[in-house]
C-alpha cells in the first residue's frame, strides 16, 4: 500500500483500487523534429515545460495530424489529466483541450467517469505527487516506471462522496488562496515600506550635503580576478555571482569551490575582501550589494565589484545607499550589453553620491537599522503565515482521502480556514 492508504480505516462504502484498475494510463512520444510537416499544426503537443500550473490551455508546440499518425504520441481527450513520469516528477495538470503528449508524460483517463470523478482523481494525484517524486530513479534524469503508476492505490468512495469531497476541497482552497493573497500583499507592503523610506532618506538633502562621484568616497573600486582560478580540494573559498543571495544580500558559502593559499596570497590587496568593504554585482544580476561584516578570507570573480570606503565614510551607510532605488536607477542607466548587461567599473566609479558628515551618515544608519529590524520581523511573520497555509492545504488533502473531511454543522461543507489563517 502507498503512504496515503496504509493502515487506514476507511469509511463504509469506500474501496481501495489500483490506479490501473480504474484508469487507462496512456503514454506519449515525440514526432521527429527533422520533419517540418510534423510541426506548426493545430494540435496541442505537451511537454513538461507546459505544466506550469493546474491547467493547460495552450502548449508551446503544436503538431499536425500526420505527426500523430507517424509517431508514438497519443492525443489525450480534453477534460482529462496528464502527469509527469520523467523529468518534472510530481507535476499534475488538467487539459482544457485535446492534447498530444511526449514520452515524459502520461495521460490518466478514468475508465468509467460514472464511477470516478476527474476532479476527485486530480486532487488525489496532487495529494500523492510527493510519492511519485520519491520513487524517481536515474543518474541524470529522474523517472518512474509504468507498473509503479498503475499500482498506486487510490481510495475509491461512491461518486456522490467524491463530489462532496471535491466541493469541500474547492471551498477550502479558495479560502486558503484568499488568505495567501492577503499574506503575500502584507509581505510586499512590508518590503515596499522599507524601500520607500530608503529612497526618501537619500532624496531629501540635508544641510551641507553635496553631490560627488562615488570614487571620491572610496579608497579603491575594483573587481575580482579576470584569470580562471585553479581549483583545489582545500584552500580559500572563491565566490561567483551565483553565491550572492539577492533576497538577503548575503554570500552563500555552502556551494563554492576553493583555490590554493598560494593563489590567494598572490592577489592584489584590493582583490582580497576585508571587513568594511562593500561587494557589488556588476554583471547579469547587477546592482546587488553585500556588506562584509567579518574578517574572513575569500576571493571573487570579475563579475563582482569591490568598493573600499575611506575612513570618513561609514560602510553601512554606503551599503544602504547602494541598496537604494536611486543607486539602482544609475545602474540601470549605465548598464550595457545584450546577453548579459554589465555596469562597468568606470560607470560605478562615476555614480553620483550624496557626500555628508560622518555624524549624518551614522544617524541615517541608526534609523535604517531600526526600520530594517522591524521590517524583517514582519516579513518573518508573513512568511511563516504563508508556510502555514501551504501546510494547511496538505492537511486538507490528506484528510480528504482518508474520509476525514467532516463539517461540524453536518452540512457537508468545510469551515473556511480564512478567518483562522488571516491573523
Amino acid at each position: 500500500m502507498n503512504e496515503v492508504t496504509n493502515s487506514l480505516r476507511l469509511p463504509e462504502g469506500w474501496e481501495i483500487k489500483k490506479l490501473g484498475e480504474v484508469c487507462d494510463v496512456i503514454g506519449g512520444g515525440t514526432p521527429s523534429k527533422a520533419n517540418a510537416k510534423f510541426y506548426n499544426g493545430t494540435i496541442n503537443w505537451a511537454t513538461v515545460r507546459d505544466m506550469q500550473g493546474d491547467k493547460i490551455v495552450e502548449t508551446e508546440h503544436k503538431i499536425t495530424e500526420v505527426a500523430v499518425k507517424s509517431s508514438s504520441t497519443n492525443i489525450i481527450p480534453k477534460g482529462n489529466i496528464i502527469i509527469a513520469t520523467r523529468v518534472g516528477l510530481g507535476k499534475v495538470s488538467l487539459i482544457e483541450n485535446d492534447t498530444a503528449i511526449n514520452q515524459d508524460l502520461r495521460g490518466i483517463i478514468p475508465k468509467r467517469k460514472s464511477q470516478l470523478s476527474v476532479s476527485y482523481l486530480f486532487q488525489w494525484l496532487k495529494s500523492i505527487s510527493h510519492l511519485i517524486v520519491e520513487e524517481g530513479t536515474g543518474a541524470t534524469v529522474q523517472g518512474v516506471k509504468l507498473p509503479f503508476i498503475k499500482n498506486l492505490e487510490i481510495p475509491h468512495p461512491p461518486l456522490p462522496e467524491q463530489q462532496r469531497i471535491v466541493a469541500i476541497i474547492d471551498e477550502a482552497f479558495a479560502a486558503i488562496a484568499k488568505a495567501k493573497a492577503n499574506a503575500e500583499q502584507n509581505l510586499k507592503n512590508a518590503k515596499e515600506l522599507f524601500d520607500s523610506y530608503l529612497q526618501s532618506v537619500f532624496e531629501n538633502k540635508g544641510e551641507g550635503w553635496e553631490e560627488v562621484r562615488l570614487s571620491e568616497l572610496a579608497i579603491d573600486i575594483t573587481d575580482g580576478d579576470h584569470m580562471p582560478p585553479p581549483k583545489t580540494q582545500e584552500g580559500v573559498p572563491f565566490i561567483t555571482i551565483s553565491n550572492i543571495n539577492k533576497q538577503n544580500h548575503r554570500i552563500d558559502f555552502s556551494d563554492t569551490f576553493t583555490v590554493s593559499i598560494e593563489y590567494f596570497q598572490k592577489l592584489k590587496g584590493n582583490r582580497k575582501p576585508k571587513k568594511g568593504d562593500v561587494l557589488y554585482t556588476v554583471t547579469g544580476s547587477y546592482g546587488i550589494p553585500v556588506l562584509i561584516e567579518d574578517d574572513f578570507e575569500f576571493c571573487f570573480q570579475r563579475h563582482i565589484g569591490l568598493i573600499r570606503p575611506k575612513e570618513n565614510v561609514s560602510s553601512k551607510w554606503l551599503y544602504y545607499w547602494i541598496l537604494s532605488p536611486k543607486a539602482f536607477m544609475q545602474a540601470n542607466d549605465t548598464a550595457t550589453g545584450t546577453a548579459q548587461k554589465t555596469v562597468s567599473l568606470t560607470a560605478l566609479r562615476n555614480f553620483i553620491v550624496p557626500k555628508m558628515s560622518l555624524s549624518d551618515q551614522q544617524t541615517i544608519v541608526q534609523k535604517l537599522d531600526a526600520l530594517s529590524v522591524q521590517t524583517k520581523k514582519l516579513e518573518a511573520i508573513y512568511q511563516q503565515h504563508l508556510n502555514d497555509l501551504d501546510e494547511l492545504k496538505k492537511s486538507v488533502l490528506q484528510k480528504a482521502f482518508r474520509g476525514e473531511l467532516h463539517n461540524p454543522k453536518g452540512t457537508g461543507q468545510l469551515q473556511s480556514p480564512e478567518g483562522a489563517a488571516s491573523a
